[in-house]
């Protein structure tokens, strides 16, 4: 059986409960991580490619690598 098929959750959390955000950088929602929990207020963007400026809408498609046209 693959991961996530036919199992039945008791207890715990479900993802809906979890804070979300809007990224800066590309404006989609993302939600809380636990390796954020320490930093959650300063967390800003949803990936390292936002921080950086690699995501298309996060005007990285401006920036380009030397040689490429």
């Amino acid at each position: 059986m693959s991961r996530g098929q036919g199992v039945v959750r008791r207890g715990g959390h479900g993802k809906s409960n979890l804070p979300e955000k809007i990224c800066a950088a590309c404006a989609r929602p993302f939600a809380w991580r636990r390796k954020w929990a320490r930093d959650w207020e300063n967390v800003r963007f949803c990936s390292d490619a936002c921080r950086e400026g690699r995501h298309p809408l996060a005007g990285g498609a401006a920036r380009r690598r030397p040689g490429e046209a």
